[in-house]
């Protein structure tokens, strides 16, 4: 007598097999609405700084258009430049 080696996969739900069960492959995107500050919270004592995308950024989940005007900590602001996603102004 021959013994099966595969393990048997456990069985699906009513409802996956079905077909009714649909999942997004992403989660859902929330429009750019105009945040006080976004990404990484101020260190204490700091003041934001204005940065103007260059390119299509998403922040937090939110996508940000080319030429949108945000308000981000110092620091972020450093690295999306040095990243080129903020003009250099």
């Amino acid at each position: 007598m021959t013994t099966n080696s595969t393990t048997k996969k456990p069985a699906m739900a009513e409802s996956a097999m079905d077909g009714t069960e649909s999942a997004p492959a992403h989660p859902a995107r929330k429009a750019a609405a105009d945040p006080d500050v976004v990404g990484p919270a101020l260190p204490a004592g700091a003041d934001p700084v204005a940065v103007t995308l260059a390119h299509h950024h998403t922040i937090d989940g939110t996508d940000y258009p080319p030429g949108a005007k945000l308000l981000v900590s110092p620091d972020y602001a450093h690295r999306l430049r040095g990243q080129g996603y903020a003009t250099q102004s």
